[in-house]
């Protein structure tokens, strides 16, 4: 049992009286996904037209197998003595492999049909965050002193958006398993009632990768990453639970995008306590030189680590102010004591071995290099370095 394809001509020809039926579908518009059309009799005979639109995929249902498939737009007729011919322009061999494996449970046995699927775009999908999800925000890089690498802000956020989806033509028979079953018409709102929770998930898993170190993507910049979306979805297969479905993702828009109360005072309590830093020529910048200095690294993240206390304590500004002057150098107000006779040593200066810089802290404010001046021990009189006398083992 096949069809063979008939003139446009044929439907107000002589030949219309030797129709037995006109199976035909209207356009199914964004809504429709699949609709099921037979005669009166529940059969199809010998020498009826069947009528496939644009956009349209007609598969020719018979007794639990598919007796044909056409995609392209025409007037075919049914001839239960010819063999499938699988018209379908280029899914002519999916729709040959279709057949070989589709075993259909769901419609009475002995009935004849056939089964119209949508194949446009359907369009105006909306989807959001119900509560805020997770994301490593880059615009906004922690410091760690420890290491002397940054770490992205931890935020919350919500996103809102439309996507686009449309029935795989490859896996129309997997759409027709899952979804068709008995019913004589499916409709997109019964299929995004599903899918919800399912594009929820491939959405969040994209945000992980989109907050990387490989992408490191700034949280309010979401939206104008629509293509790198769809792409890592794509590569990773996040949405591979709605295609074992029959239906591929085709479009993702990201339309707003808004933090939560916690993520929004974080990061005023950022920006605040960076201002002083930023006034000397922009924090980022001192970052990446200390990073690019191994000597200097140590000295150039206690600066912006203090920024970072700031953040996490909520004494916005009074730590940077009282940590940096208005030149920028660290303060010398509180004036260092000798330890040893108690001699106040406020202009005491060290010249760095490094760069030769006069410098009066632990390291040089130039190249980054630990200052270690020597110190006479209080028991034996050794010029020693460290914190421990290494003659007599006095503490200093």
């Amino acid at each position: 049992m096949g069809l063979i394809k008939a003139s446009f001509g044929a439907i107000g020809g002589t030949l219309k009286d030797q129709w037995q039926d006109l199976i035909k579908c209207e356009d199914m518009g964004n809504d429709i996904l699949m609709v099921k059309k037979t005669t009166k009799s529940g059969q199809i005979s010998k020498g009826s037209r069947v009528l496939v639109g644009p956009s349209q995929i007609a598969v020719i249902y018979d007794s639990g197998q598919i007796l044909d498939a056409v995609a392209e737009e025409g007037v075919y007729e049914f001839d239960e003595s010819s063999s499938p011919s699988f018209f379908g322009g280029s899914f002519g061999n999916v729709f040959k492999e279709m057949w070989q494996r589709f075993k259909y449970n769901g419609t009475p046995a002995k009935e004849q049909a056939v089964f119209y699927f949508n194949m446009k775009e359907i369009l105006d999908n909306k989807f959001g965050t119900a509560t805020p999800v997770p994301f490593q925000d880059w615009a906004h890089a922690i410091p760690n002193q420890m290491t002397g690498t940054l770490a992205p802000m931890a935020v919350k956020v919500r996103c809102y958006g439309k996507y686009t989806f449309k029935i795989d033509p490859e896996k129309v028979d997997v759409f027709m398993r899952n979804h068709a079953g008995t019913l004589d018409v499916v409709t997109k709102d019964l299929l995004v009632e599903q899918m919800d929770t399912e594009v929820k998930g491939a959405f969040q898993n994209v945000l992980n990768e989109l907050s990387n170190s490989n992408h490191k993507v700034p949280a309010m910049e979401l939206p104008s990453n629509t293509d790198e979306i769809k792409k890592i979805m794509d590569e990773q297969v996040f949405d591979e639970p709605i295609r074992n479905r029959g239906i591929k993702l085709v479009g993702f828009t990201i339309e707003s995008v808004s933090l939560d109360d916690e993520s929004n005072d974080k990061i005023s309590k950022y920006e605040m306590s960076s201002n002083a830093f930023m006034q000397q020529g922009a924090i980022i910048g001192a970052m990446q030189d200390a990073a690019n200095n191994s000597n200097g690294a140590v000295n150039g993240f206690m600066g912006v680590g203090m920024m970072n206390m700031a953040t996490g304590s909520g004494m916005t500004g009074n730590v940077t102010a009282n940590a940096f002057s208005k030149t920028g150098a660290p303060s010398t107000t509180a004036t260092p004591v000798d330890p040893y006779n108690h001699e106040t040593k406020a202009n005491s200066t060290t010249v760095c071995p490094n760069c030769g810089l006069e410098v009066t802290g632990k390291f040089c404010s130039e190249c980054g290099t630990e200052i270690k001046t020597s110190k006479k021990c209080p028991n034996c009189g050794l010029e020693v370095t460290g914190n421990f006398c290494s003659n007599c083992g006095t503490k200093l």
